[in-house]
């Protein structure tokens, strides 16, 4: 059979059609079994995650914007300070991301005074003794004084080596809680913590006349500060993916039992103090929607690309704090809805009227007097 010139032409633009559209199907046929994968793992809720409640959408009252009016403590030379600490003579203590333990004195001046070699120094407490516990997500529990740096507990009774360890509490009888914040992953993996919701954090247990750490607490869900209450009774632990603290009872008849303390909060809760008059201040730090964490389907693209994790997770450029009674009500709260002046603010603490903020985003203590800050 005879074609004309323009009936061949005809018939090679259809055969590089079809040929094109081959490739094209070619091309797209390795990624079939992900896509299939995906929406199965979207509709199934494998076990062992956690149930993550939504964050509550209000606080007790309207913003107020008072974490702008902060006064900035050693601004420019404070690599995100995460947590704070005082001793009995004013002195403020923190840890920054290039491995030095820092104190402010009351005169105003600022002491390079330990170098750890370390990025990753995190909560901290001073004993009663006055020498400093440092919580090193990398090493374990440090003690810190005039004399030197000790690691105090590398391993757990069991043998096995402490990870993450996040914050710390020394109570009445020299007795150390702390808390480790994920079993599987560090602290600069944190981010896939999150989107794997599954209760990999414990509460430890540091005994100084034994030199043993024991977990008190399985099956947490990212636990980060943790308090002791006024009268020593009952410890308070935050569970940052669950949106919630526990108290665990260390003393009385409850002893060994927990409860929850406060749920449903406005943000994740990050490190918590006790305040002079009883109740507690607690840092919660702003994730991104929900969804970012119970999407089973962008679960498994981070497994596949874990990179994907620290950019996916971020957090909302604003702060808050806020006061609860030791009965796990809202007594107050300050905040910085733009992040204007404060961003991913991780604990608060109270001392002398003032309130001292850390913070893994800025480069300085926030202090606030509370005396003009008594207000929502």
């Amino acid at each position: 059979m005879v074609h004309s010139h323009h009936q061949l032409r005809r018939n090679n633009r259809s055969t590089c059609a079809n040929m094109t559209t081959g490739h094209r199907a070619l091309r797209g046929a390795p990624y079939l079994p992900i896509a299939l994968q995906l929406i199965f793992l979207s509709l199934e809720s494998p076990s062992g995650a956690l149930d993550i409640p939504p964050p509550s959408s209000v606080l007790a009252a309207p913003s107020n914007g008072k974490l702008q009016e902060v006064i900035k403590l050693g601004e420019g030379v404070l690599k995100q300070p995460e947590d704070v600490a005082v001793d009995k003579l004013g002195v403020l203590y923190t840890a920054t991301r290039d491995g030095f333990i820092k104190r402010l004195h009351k005169n105003g001046t600022l002491e390079n005074w330990r170098q750890i070699n370390s990025d990753a120094l995190l909560g901290l407490t001073v004993t009663a003794a006055g020498d400093l516990i440092v919580c090193d997500a990398d090493m374990g529990l440090l003690k810190v004084n005039e004399d030197g740096v000790t690691v105090l507990a590398s391993h757990l009774n069991n043998g096995v080596q402490i990870s993450f360890a996040d914050d710390v509490v020394e109570s009445s009888d020299g007795v150390l809680y702390f808390s480790v914040a994920s079993t599987k992953h560090g602290f600069h993996n944190w981010q896939l913590d999150a989107h794997e919701t599954k209760p990999n954090g414990q509460l430890v247990k540091y005994d100084p006349s034994s030199n043993v750490a024991s977990v008190v607490l399985h099956n947490l869900g990212f636990a980060n500060g943790v308090a002791l209450s006024a009268d020593q009774d009952y410890l308070v632990v935050c569970e940052t993916w669950k949106y919630r603290c526990l108290k665990y009872w260390v003393e009385g008849d409850l002893k060994g039992q927990t409860e929850i303390f406060i749920d449903n909060l406005p943000g994740a809760p990050d490190n918590i103090n006790l305040a002079p008059d009883g109740s507690f201040w607690i840092a919660l730090i702003q994730l991104r929607p929900r969804f970012m964490y119970v999407s089973w389907a962008l679960k498994y693209v981070i497994r596949v690309f874990p990179r994907l994790g620290k950019w996916m997770i971020g957090l909302q450029n604003k702060a808050v704090v806020v006061n609860i009674a030791s009965d796990g009500s809202v007594v107050r709260s300050f905040d910085d809805p733009t992040g204007k002046m404060m961003s991913f603010v991780t604990s608060a603490l109270e001392f002398e009227g003032y309130l001292y903020f850390g913070s893994l985003q800025n480069d300085f203590i926030g202090k606030l007097p509370l005396t003009t800050s008594s207000a929502y």
